[in-house]
């Protein structure tokens, strides 16, 4: 698996603005939430484009993680709000955000061979914050990052998509109930 053009960029920008901060998270979700306001001003159909940049952005920022000497688990929180904060403030599809976000998460981790199940559970947390933090439906939030992770680890391989459904069903910083209803809503979709 290669990083998109995008995904490279993403991870080039955010190598170099959290170089001399003290606040490398903070650093972090101002160039995600830049990346994506860019990248939605720079597309016409957003609807299309600027959606899947989302996915590319934040695969580049979970990939520079090991870059910026942060956690993944941290940096795909953080790269997720703020994407999905972007794509809110353009006015645009926070749901479908939170999907192509969380599956950027996925794809980023297994471009740097990281726990990828850490990674999902991180990416679903950080839907559950930013949905808090936006005022939206922590429940929906949950379902749409659930299925962007599993389809994205899905993709990878079956033994991907498993380790990311067990470490989702047994995480305890998660709803039980809504991720399996997300799970097997997912099989359908």
């Amino acid at each position: 698996m290669v990083l998109s053009r995008l995904a490279e960029e993403t991870k080039t920008t955010i190598v170099s603005a959290v170089k001399g901060t003290d606040d490398v998270l903070s650093a972090l979700r101002g160039a995600v939430k830049n990346q994506i306001t860019g990248a939605f001003k720079d597309v016409s159909d957003v609807a299309t484009a600027g959606m899947d940049s989302v996915a590319d952005v934040v695969s580049g920022a979970v990939s520079s993680a090991g870059d910026i000497g942060s956690s993944i688990t941290d940096v795909a929180k953080g790269a997720l709000g703020a994407a999905v904060s972007a794509v809110s403030d353009a006015g645009e599809d926070v749901f479908m955000a939170v999907r192509r976000a969380s599956r950027g998460a996925i794809k980023g981790a297994a471009e740097t061979g990281a726990d990828v199940g850490q990674v999902a559970v991180s990416a679903v947390e950080g839907a559950i914050d930013t949905a808090d933090k936006l005022g939206k439906n922590t429940t929906e939030f949950t379902k749409e990052a659930v299925i962007g992770v599993v389809k994205a680890a899905d993709e990878i391989g079956s033994e991907v998509g498993n380790t990311v459904r067990s470490a989702l069903m047994s995480a305890a910083s998660l709803p039980r109930e809504v991720i399996k209803s997300a799970i097997s809503g997912e099989k359908e979709s």
